[in-house]
Parts: C-alpha cells; sequence; structure tokens
C-alpha cells in the first residue's frame, strides 16, 4: 500500500475486508453491519455514527495506557441515557458515547478524527477516544477494539440518535508526510453584498435537531456582525462563525487539515473542525472561490481581529491514490461555500 492518506475506494476495501466494523448497538463489540445507517464514506475520510446510549460524564479523561474505556467508565460517569428515540445533550455537560463503528487496524495503519464541519458550526466539542489512549483523536496502528466520542455542546443543547454523524476518521498509511501549508486569514470586509461579515451565536436560543436541516431560523440562533472599519472585538467566551479572505482549493490527490498557526497569535481560538477532503474548492468539482469557514471563539480578554490578520494554517498531506471521488461530486452543503453557518440554519 502506497503511504498517505487512504481514498474513499481503500476505506471501502477497509469495510469489506473486516478492518472496520460496525455494531447494531455501539457498545463497542463488533460485528456485522447491522446499523440503522449504511457507513458514509468521503473522498478520504469515514463519518462515525452514534450508537444507542450516551453517559453523563463528571470530566472528560483518557482511559491511559492499558486501560479500557469498559473498565474505566464507572468512576467518572454519574447516568447513562438511553437515545434510542431521541434524547437531548444539555450545554455545559459532558457525555461520552460509544460508536457503532470498531476497528481491527493492521500494523502499518493509523487512523485520525475531526469534528464534522456541520459539528464545530454548531460549537459542538467532540474527540474520539478508543481504549488504552494517551491522546485525543489518534487511533494507533494496529489497534483493535472499540470506538467512543466525547461530546460537549457550547452553546446549544442539541437532539442525537443512533446513527446520527458527528465526527469522521481519516486513515494514514506510514507517518504523516505535510507537503505544504497555506496560511489562513480572517476576511472583514464581507464575502458577498450583505455586509455582514460574520455571526455571533445567541445563548439560550433552543435547542438543535440534528436530523432537521434548514428547520432552523437562523436570526433566533444567530446575531449578524459587520465591521465598517474592517476590526472586531471578540467577547471572551462568545462563539463566532467567520470566513476565510483566501479562497481554498484541495487538490484531487492531497487532502489538509486546518491546525493552528502559533499559540501566541491572541486570546482566540479559530477551528473546532478543520479537514478538507480532496476536491474542496476545486473549479472541476464545482468549488469555485469556496472559503474555509472559521469557528472562533474568544478566551480571558476581549481581543481585537483585524481585516487580513493570520489566524490558523492549512497543512496538506498527500493521498496514497487518487480518489474515485471528489468532495462535491455528488453534492455538499459546504462546496462553493463563503460565509456559511452550519446546514440546520436557514436564513
Amino acid at each position: 500500500m502506497q503511504k498517505g492518506i487512504l481514498p474513499q475506494q481503500a476505506i471501502k476495501g477497509l469495510i469489506d475486508d473486516g478492518v472496520i466494523m460496525q455494531t447494531a448497538s455501539g457498545q463497542g463489540r463488533a460485528g456485522g453491519v447491522e446499523g440503522d445507517l449504511p457507513p458514509l464514506v468521503q473522498p478520504a475520510s469515514l463519518d462515525l455514527q452514534l450508537g444507542t446510549t450516551a453517559y453523563r460524564m463528571r470530566a472528560s479523561y483518557l482511559p491511559g495506557k492499558g486501560e479500557t474505556i469498559e473498565d474505566t467508565l464507572g468512576a467518572l460517569c454519574l447516568h447513562s441515557i438511553d437515545i434510542s428515540n431521541g434524547a437531548v445533550l444539555e450545554t455545559g455537560c459532558v457525555y461520552l458515547i460509544p460508536l457503532k463503528e470498531a476497528l481491527a487496524l493492521p500494523k502499518d495503519l493509523s487512523a485520525a478524527a475531526n469534528p464534522k464541519s456541520s459539528t464545530g458550526r454548531l460549537d459542538v466539542f467532540t474527540r474520539v477516544i478508543c481504549d488504552g489512549a494517551t491522546r485525543f483523536d489518534a487511533v494507533p496502528s494496529g489497534y483493535h477494539g472499540p470506538l467512543y466520542v466525547e461530546v460537549a455542546p457550547r452553546t446549544f443543547p442539541i437532539l442525537v440518535r443512533p446513527g446520527d454523524r458527528l465526527v469522521q476518521l481519516r486513515f494514514r498509511s506510514g507517518e504523516p508526510h505535510v507537503l505544504n501549508t497555506q496560511t489562513v486569514s480572517i476576511d472583514l470586509k464581507g464575502v458577498d453584498e450583505s455586509g455582514i461579515v460574520g455571526w455571533r451565536a445567541r445563548r439560550h436560543s433552543g435547542l438543535v435537531d440534528l436530523r432537521d436541516i434548514a428547520g432552523h431560523n437562523a436570526r433566533d440562533y444567530w446575531e449578524p456582525l459587520t465591521a465598517p472599519d474592517g476590526q472586531l472585538v471578540l467577547d471572551p467566551e462568545e462563539f463566532y462563525i467567520l470566513a476565510s479572505q483566501e479562497a481554498v482549493s484541495i487538490p484531487q490527490d492531497q487532502a489538509a487539515e486546518m491546525a493552528p498557526i502559533a499559540p501566541e497569535i491572541g486570546e482566540f481560538r479559530a477551528h473546532y473542525a478543520g479537514f478538507f477532503d480532496p476536491g474542496f474548492g476545486l473549479d472541476e468539482a464545482g468549488g469555485q472561490g469556496s472559503r474555509a469557514v472559521l469557528e472562533v471563539r474568544g478566551r480571558d480578554v476581549p481581543f481585537l481581529l483585524r481585516h487580513g490578520q493570520s489566524v490558523a494554517k492549512l497543512v496538506f498531506e498527500p493521498l496514497s491514490e487518487k480518489p474515485a471521488g471528489l468532495y462535491g461530486g455528488e453534492g455538499s452543503h459546504y462546496q462553493s461555500q463563503g460565509l456559511r453557518l452550519s446546514k440546520h440554519f436557514a436564513l
């Protein structure tokens, strides 16, 4: 196998070979593909599905080397919630949910996780955990066992059901190999004629049903922002949706991840969901002029952002082979995006 990020046809091969398994309940025991929804494979990633139970936790944690989630869960679990018929995950709480997928990775294959784009834009903090984990969002090569996701809604309570997809997994053969990077800066002049340069989340605005696409009035959840002088003050602990000044284009033989440009650039965090499949922004895949949407949270003190200020970087990696399809090839909510809220909101 060539080194690099695996494309969709290779991921489908892992499913066929039993390297990726799906359980009916999401309780971490491998079996046939029995879930409510079939696996959803993107051009270079796999969407992971929630199981049937959410554990309300006292705190986030990692099991540590040699320990399993099942054996260590009890010390931190406050109670369990059956989400089979839908359940609301509240803001300010931490939940641990078994995923429907389990893995039996060979020794030359590892995996890494990211929140999906819509998850980040809802200000839902997620991290994938496996047995023996000493790091979040990382599955080591040769891992055999279940997967779990930590879910912590920050601004909006969310209605979830089994099969909902909050996170995605990409598979890597060999060690990470960075091809190049692209700096991403903030656009505070506006990507269209509306004059809106961003959105600030309204607190206490009601829940979001993850399966109700375009079913929520955006103005009930978000406050539009303008910046006539090209400047915007971020308030501490408020959540913002902003757009990059640069158009972003991911070649068909590469994938990219958003990463911090430097920890000392200011009192804010500029991204939550940061994986870009091959074809995002490519003209031939219908992505002309696509911007990167940034999920931004202010931290300890008010912070002044200026138009064109660098806030993050894109890190490009090669694919092990060209994918069978490109991002946007079968339709996408975020191809050709400018300043775009999550797919759950309608203006």
